[in-house]
């Protein structure tokens, strides 16, 4: 009889591995304390809630801890820790929905129970504020991977920002010592190392440095788009003979070379309400989201088809393998993203533009989810 119920069970743990959706990249947080949204309930705005995320068959999401460059010595591990203490309010007033995690197996766990998985991702290193101490309290409360810059450079990290605008006049370009102690560090610690907005000579150290596969936590392919925040073809392909995984990004700006000119037009038209915008968010980049939802019909104008979003995936796993690329969306960290690509609920319409494709069930498991729980549990090991 025993026999007989691991046969029945069998299948059903099967396809519950088959279809885990890990999404490694998520600002909703960030705006949640703006917009003070009960993230456990249906919103009419934003790109992210657990109703949303449930529809869209998402199993587990690293949700970003981020404030801007502006937050340095004395504010910048302040707000990581508000930030979290945010996610984890939203996990106390819906623990039938979601679960905090910092382990493969406490993921596993989390699915198996219906619950979606959460992890911490911490979006700069201008947060941790020069200091190791503060990296060990960040992996205490939950930090599953340190994205090493933000656009702004670090004392001991330079990013793709300034690597590109700045050139010489840097005071050093990549990683310094410390920087590589961090590094190190993280390897010790379990904590993935992110190299998504990190410099091309950041890069490089990185992966002359560390002893554990990294992470793009939200990066797509320079070879379709030339912006300094894509990966370009050698990149890639170091992070594959790292054993790494990029986690391509949904941003328009960064699936489609055309869109910037295109959103410009759209906000000279529109200058007046995006700046009494601007006033009411204290925040730009979520006042021109509010604006893009205001203006609908025109801003889906500007948007990018779902096949430019899909030829980055495709580009990618062509480049340096399957097993080498994931879905890291940059949801709600943007005002744009890709046609049918509305919010956490599309996440199955990818899967169905792979399948056309030719990409088997087994290739949309690995890019949905598989290949981030490999690096996870390397990075853990």
């Amino acid at each position: 009889m025993k026999k007989l119920i691991l046969i029945l069970l069998l299948p059903l743990a099967l396809n519950t591995k088959a279809q885990l959706l890990v999404d490694t990249h998520n600002d909703a947080i960030s705006n949640q304390l703006i917009t003070g949204a009960d993230l456990g309930k249906l919103q009419p705005i934003g790109n992210f809630d657990l109703v949303r995320a449930k529809q869209g068959g998402l199993n587990a999401q690293i949700f970003s801890i981020w404030c801007s460059g502006q937050y340095g010595k004395g504010t910048g591990y302040a707000m990581a820790n508000r930030e979290i203490d945010s996610l984890y309010a939203l996990i106390n007033r819906h623990p039938d929905m979601i679960a905090m995690v910092t382990t493969p197996k406490q993921l596993t766990k989390a699915v198996k129970k219906n619950k979606l998985a959460a992890l911490i991702g911490v979006e700069g290193g201008h947060m941790i504020e020069d200091s190791i101490g503060y990296v060990d309290q960040l992996a205490k409360r939950g930090m599953a991977y340190l994205t090493l810059t933000w656009n702004n450079s670090t004392s001991w990290a330079t990013s793709a920002a300034d690597e590109t605008t700045k050139g010489d006049s840097l005071k050093h370009k990549g990683l310094t010592d410390f920087g590589k102690q961090i590094v190190h560090h993280l390897n010790d610690l379990g904590v993935m190392v992110d190299v998504s907005h990190v410099g091309e000579q950041t890069f490089y150290d990185v992966i002359a440095t560390t002893t554990k596969p990294i992470i793009a936590s939200h990066s797509c392919a320079w070879a379709l788009n030339k912006n300094r925040r894509n990966m370009k073809d050698a990149q890639l392909q170091a992070l594959a003979k790292n054993g790494g995984v990029v986690f391509v990004n949904f941003y328009s700006g960064f699936v489609d070379s055309t869109y910037a000119q295109k959103e410009g037009a759209f906000i000279k038209v529109h200058r007046p309400e995006l700046d009494s915008l601007i006033k009411i968010y204290n925040d730009r980049d979520l006042a021109i989201e509010r604006l893009s939802a205001i203006h609908k019909a025109e801003s889906d104008m500007v948007r990018p088809p779902l096949s430019m979003l899909i030829k980055h995936i495709d580009y990618i796993a062509k480049l340096i393998g399957v097993e080498h690329v994931g879905i890291g969306s940059d949801f709600d960290g943007s005002e744009s993203f890709p046609q049918e690509m509305d919010s956490v609920a599309d996440y199955p319409k990818i899967k169905t533009e792979l399948l056309k494709l030719g990409y088997s069930k087994k290739d949309v498991a690995k890019i949905f989810g598989g290949n981030f729980m490999r690096v996870f549990k390397a990075n853990k090991g």
